[in-house]
Parts: structure tokens; C-alpha cells; sequence
């Protein structure tokens, strides 16, 4: 089994929290290399995880003979470059949510990656918990017929560290729509297996947004099969967790606590006055989930559990979702 190098762009929390790991725990992969605009963050994340060098330019880094796939992990408005020179430097590229600012930079990325021959996935880490798998095996299966309508509670409290520029920063892509809308379009995609196709939208600043940030968003998503799906996305939400609701014409599908990084929650089929609960399949680290599958795809086996293309349309769905908001008007979405 030949090893991959992985190099990771940004010295980011979710590198350090969770996605060095995920590589690091695959029989077939290992973190060779950390680039970030700070040295001193570089070595700090490479000494903490025994990767074995860092650079501060991106030519350098990508021209490290090690590395076989970069996992873009930088500020939102910097995605489009560094994946576009990643793949014309041969490296696979997994990317972190969203793909770019607009849609004609998440397409050029695709492009970019599609011309080199190389994969690119997306990380939309919550379709592979084994929740939401189990929600769409139930839904696939008939458990509750046609569904209607669907709920997604997903306002969390954002942890301090992560107070920089998510929430006062617009022109690297801050704000809850795009961290999060988009985490909720991609779940509703993997579970019903269907588009989104208009939205209506009002967003706020409720105490930790900045400089026209959003920090709450609530709408309401149209799919094609008319069904309705009611969100809402916050940084300002200490005190509640966080689901997922589908409701048929035979019954609901209730999912507790499954909007999070962690392999945790609950699922219940609702039927009449009676509550069933489903065990999951097996649980493991979401992350080291699609690290696997990103592995597999790049040996030729399938696919990323996110694709590029999975990518471009949550991107799409949260710029309505934006536009929505903005204009308090209803959206379609365009996907090209």
C-alpha cells in the first residue's frame, strides 16, 4: 500500500482539532507537509503532530516531491487559488466548505481540477455520520412515505477561539451562511437526494456579528418535489442542541443532537402516537470517514463522499440564501 502525502494549507482548528488526525489515521496517508502565512503557526501545529516540514510559500509547498493531495483548509478568499495551483501541480484537493465566494470561482476551481486530472472533494463532514446515512436508508426505504416538509435546528454558540473572522470579516466569506446554510443545504441534499430550488431568507446581527456580518439566518428552502424545509443557523445559541426533522404523509423522522463535528445523536421514527428508536450503523469520526473515502477515490475506487460538484450547489443554495435576505424577496437558485 503506497503511502500519500498529504499537505495541509492553513494551520486552521479544524486542521489541528480534527482533520491531522483523520489523515494521520488512515493505513495510507500521512500529514508531510503545513503551509500558513505564519511561521510561528506552521511550526507550532507541525511540532504538535510530528509533520516534518512548513512552509510560508505556496510554490515551495506544492512543489514538495512528498505531497500527492492538499487539503485547503485557509480563509474562504483563498480557497480559488491554492486549489487552482494545487492542481496544476498535479495534487488532488480536498476543500473546505465553502468552495470560494461565488460561483464563477467554485466553477473555475472544478474546471481547474478536471483539466489536470486530479480529484477534488469537498469537506461537508455531516453526511458521513452515521445519522444522517441512517436517515436516508429510512427515507429511501418508505419509512414515512412521501415527506412534506423538513426542519433543520442548527444555531449553535460559536466557540470563542473561532471569533475572528466568521463574524467580522465579509470580504473573506464571514458570516453564518456561508459557514453554516451551507453545512445544512449539503445534509438536506445527502438525505431527501434531491435540489433545492428557491429560498426565502432574514438574517440579523444578534450580538456577535460585525461590520455587516450576520451572525442568525432563518428561511425556508423549496425542493423539487415542492417539499418545504425550515432553517435555522446561528452563532448566538448557547442553550439548545441542535437537529433534524423530516415529516411524510405516514410518519416523521426525528434526528436529536446531529448537527455537530462529533459522531453522537438520535434518531426516532414518529408514527401515530408511537416513538421508535433507530441505532445507527456503526459510529465513527466523521472526518476520518471522508478522509478514507478521499483516499479510496484518489486510488480510483469511487468517489469523495463530498464532490466538487456537491460543493458548487450548497455554495449556490447559501448565495440565495444571501440574496434572499438581502433583498427580502424569494430566490431562485442558479447552479450555473
Amino acid at each position: 500500500m503506497q503511502t500519500k502525502g498529504w499537505g495541509v494549507i492553513g494551520a486552521s482548528t479544524i486542521a489541528r482539532q480534527y482533520m491531522i488526525r483523520a489523515i494521520n489515521a488512515q493505513p495510507d496517508s500521512r500529514v508531510v507537509a503545513i503551509l500558513s502565512g505564519s511561521e510561528q503557526r506552521a511550526r507550532t501545529l507541525a511540532d504538535e503532530f510530528d509533520v516534518p516540514r512548513t512552509y510560508v510559500d505556496l510554490d515551495a509547498f506544492l512543489g514538495d516531491p512528498d505531497l500527492d493531495v492538499v487539503y485547503v483548509s485557509s480563509t474562504n478568499e483563498r480557497h480559488k487559488a491554492e486549489t487552482i495551483a494545487a492542481a496544476r501541480a498535479g495534487r488532488h484537493v480536498l476543500c473546505e466548505k465553502p468552495l470560494a465566494l461565488n460561483l464563477a470561482d467554485a466553477q473555475a476551481m472544478i474546471r481547474a481540477c478536471q483539466e489536470a486530472d486530479v480529484v477534488m472533494g469537498t469537506n461537508h463532514h455531516l453526511r458521513n455520520a452515521a445519522t444522517h446515512r441512517q436517515l436516508r436508508k429510512m427515507l429511501k426505504g418508505g419509512a414515512i412515505g412521501k415527506p412534506l416538509a423538513a426542519r433543520v435546528f442548527h444555531a449553535v454558540s460559536l466557540p470563542e477561539n473561532l471569533q475572528t473572522w466568521r463574524i467580522n470579516n465579509p470580504e473573506a466569506g464571514g458570516g453564518v451562511i456561508l459557514d453554516i446554510t451551507v453545512h445544512d443545504t449539503d445534509t438536506l441534499r445527502f438525505i431527501l437526494g434531491e435540489e433545492v430550488c428557491e429560498v426565502t431568507a432574514m438574517q440579523a446581527a444578534q450580538g456577535m456579528g460585525t461590520d455587516g456580518v450576520e451572525d442568525a439566518v432563518m428561511g425556508v428552502m423549496r425542493f423539487e418535489s415542492g417539499l418545504l424545509a425550515q432553517f435555522h443557523d446561528g452563532f448566538t445559541i448557547g442553550h439548545a442542541g441542535t437537529g433534524l426533522e423530516i415529516h411524510g404523509i405516514h410518519g416523521s423522522l426525528i434526528a436529536e443532537d446531529v448537527m455537530t463535528q462529533r459522531p453522537v445523536g438520535r434518531v426516532y421514527l414518529q408514527s401515530d402516537d408511537e416513538r421508535f428508536e433507530f441505532t445507527p450503523p456503526k459510529r465513527e469520526d466523521l472526518y476520518t470517514r471522508a478522509v478514507r473515502h478521499f483516499n479510496r477515490a484518489v486510488d480510483g475506487d469511487g468517489t469523495p463522499s463530498a464532490t466538487a460538484e456537491d460543493g458548487l450547489r450548497s455554495l449556490a443554495v447559501a448565495l440565495a440564501v444571501r440574496e434572499a435576505a438581502r433583498t427580502g424577496r424569494c430566490t431562485k437558485v442558479q447552479y450555473g
